[in-house]
């Protein structure tokens, strides 16, 4: 198959099967397919973000204020990947928090339960996304959607920052071994270039700061998700599925609270 083929339908499929619950059969699943899927990963952000932005606006515009807006916001991209990205950041919380060698901490992250860690971890990051949401529904539903769909975008952005080359993979198997290293980093900036640049046309829409507003809200994004992948690599001696699902709540709650901060 030319790579034209697996830049295009194949990359878009291994993006949306592997990363939402859309119903996308996965036609590929080999290293190519990966590098092209990652590639494509902050457009299913967007369409994740985009759905998470209309439950907000619906919500208001049934008369609901805007606490209930920013909870469908923050629910709706967990329905839309099974809990999964969730999931992966609790288990990467209590690999990290169990302070136990590389081996260990990964044989933790495999098990179904999750520790204390994990869940504190859940509870402040889900309080800090829909604390922010309902900041910005409350000044406004093309605020409060605006912020829905970028944090969708930043969160897999991280993702395609995470596949580049040189970062290893931690486990021989698994979601995490499929697409480590296989995005060049010239082509992973290209994309985080193309992200930003794209956020902030949108921000012109809102006038004065707005361009300049978004497209720091993904870079604090970008930000916080490499603090993060630095330091599971660190731990680890890798990244996991948990560990890039970890990276994605932790992009999508700095975007947001980088919004929340100040006004427009």
């Amino acid at each position: 198959m030319s790579s034209l083929n697996t830049d295009g339908p194949v990359g878009i499929r291994f993006a949306f099967g592997t990363l939402t619950v859309l119903p996308v059969r996965v036609t590929r699943w080999d290293r190519d397919a990966a590098r092209a899927g990652m590639r494509w990963a902050p457009l299913a952000g967007l369409v994740v973000g985009l759905c998470a932005a209309a439950a907000g606006g619906l919500l208001l515009l049934l008369g609901t204020g805007p606490l209930l807006a920013a909870v469908a916001s923050a629910a709706v991209p967990a329905v839309l990947t099974r809990g999964l990205h969730l999931d992966g950041l609790a288990d990467t919380a209590d690999g990290l928090g169990s302070g136990k060698p590389a081996e260990d901490a990964l044989r933790i992250m495999k098990q179904s339960d999750i520790g204390p860690f994990g869940v504190v971890t859940l509870l402040f990051v889900l309080l800090a996304q829909v604390a922010a949401l309902y900041e910005l529904y409350g000044r406004g539903w093309a605020y409060g959607a605006t912020a829905a769909a970028t944090a969708g975008v930043a969160a897999r952005l991280a993702l395609t920052l995470a596949s580049r080359t040189g970062v290893p993979a931690a486990r021989p198997e698994g979601l995490g071994a499929m697409v480590a290293a296989t995005v060049p980093v010239r082509q992973a900036l290209g994309v985080a270039l193309l992200v930003t640049a794209g956020c902030a046309a949108w921000g012109q829409l809102f006038g004065g700061y707005g361009a300049l507003r978004l497209a720091l809200c993904v870079l604090a994004g970008a930000a916080a998700a490499e603090l993060l992948l630095r330091h599971c690599v660190r731990r680890f001696g890798g990244v996991t599925g948990d560990v890039f699902g970890g990276l994605a709540e932790a992009a999508a709650t700095a975007a947001l609270a980088a919004l929340a901060v100040g006004s427009w």
